[in-house]
């Protein structure tokens, strides 16, 4: 499952709580795995960091999918717009698990809120939050994975992103028949 948006939305908290409240599960946060790239990082939200990126991206679709072919329930958060779905999409057919995927999307005033609001090592700076809250601003074809979250306790915001990930409306990839 991936759980997505842009800073602030509350990505970190809600797979926090999906992830603690069933049967065996992991949660990913995507974060973590930037904090790995020791020498050369390069902050995520750079244009020169792209390559970057997409390796990290890479490698925490291959450790989801690690979990889940494990038997575990997987829940990723991440700031996974569509430019960011491939690695996911490929990981999971190659594993025949199933790949869902949640956009968390309050509105701007909040999310840069709540970004200004988190602690030391995290982005908090308005203006590329407000960057990277303009990518999710509009979805296209995927708008139907996007959840208005604003004026949401995160125990509301989880229900309701457990709705929406079991219903077809979250489904990218659906799990191989064995």
């Amino acid at each position: 499952m991936l759980v997505s948006g842009p800073p602030g939305a509350g990505k970190s908290t809600v797979a926090a709580l999906l992830a603690s409240d069933g049967p065996p599960a992991v949660h990913l946060p995507a974060d973590d795995f930037w904090g790995f790239v020791v020498a050369g990082a390069i902050s995520p939200y750079r244009t020169a960091a792209h390559r970057q990126n997409e390796t990290v991206m890479g490698v925490v679709a291959s450790a989801a999918v690690g979990y889940a072919g494990g038997g575990y329930r997987v829940f990723v958060d991440a700031v996974v717009g569509p430019w960011f779905l491939e690695p996911f999409v490929t990981a999971a057919r190659a594993a025949g698990v199933e790949l869902r995927w949640v956009v968390l999307r309050p509105d701007e005033e909040t999310v840069v809120a709540r970004a200004a609001a988190r602690g030391p090592g995290a982005l908090t700076a308005p203006a590329p939050v407000r960057a990277m809250y303009d990518q999710f601003r509009d979805l296209g074809r995927y708008e139907g994975h996007a959840l208005d979250t604003g004026d949401e306790s995160a125990t509301t915001t989880a229900a309701r992103v457990r709705e929406h990930l079991a219903g077809p409306g979250s489904l990218l990839v659906a799990a191989a028949r064995r």
